[in-house]
């Protein structure tokens, strides 16, 4: 069982392959975001919950980056999946591509799930928000697509 990061714990940096070319850092994001990063992690891009919560996160993003927050999405996805999925649902922010899961098992969102009576290995849909000085101030795991944005914006007092 990957272990999962709790509020306090040193973010693990991380630069990955992004959609549209180039890369995305951890570091880079903190660099520009006064209150902090979203890094949310998901299963598979065109997918109906994954496109529920990516479309959440665009349509909130003004109001994110007005209260100093940057967002990302991480999958396994490969880089051409990304550029797919952002171009058909006007994606916005940085999607990066994990494909050995390296990141995703850092972060404690790679581990065993269960669905429909079957265990397997996969992406645990997680959120962890990281704070400007790199700690982890919030830290959410095993999240519904489905509102799970609204819940991001009222842990961050934003709604």
């Amino acid at each position: 069982m990957t272990q999962r990061l709790e509020i306090g714990d040193k973010a693990p940096d991380f630069a990955l392959p992004a959609a549209g070319g180039g890369s995305v850092s951890l570091a880079e994001l903190r660099e520009g975001a006064e209150k902090g990063v979203i890094v949310y992690f998901y299963p598979a891009a065109s997918t109906p919950g994954c496109t529920k919560e990516a479309c959440d996160f665009r349509d909130s993003l003004a109001s994110l980056q007005a209260a100093g927050y940057a967002v990302v999405g991480v999958s396994p996805d490969p880089v051409a999946k990304l550029d797919r999925f952002a171009g058909e649902e006007s994606l916005t922010f940085p999607l990066a591509a994990d494909e050995d899961h390296a990141t995703l098992e850092a972060y404690g969102a790679w581990g065993e799930k269960q669905n429909y009576g079957r265990t397997y290995t996969g992406v645990i849909r997680s959120t962890v928000v990281v704070a400007p000085d790199g700690t982890v101030s919030q830290a959410l795991y095993n999240v519904r697509a489905t509102g799970h944005v609204a819940r991001v914006r009222k842990l961050l007092g934003l709604d």
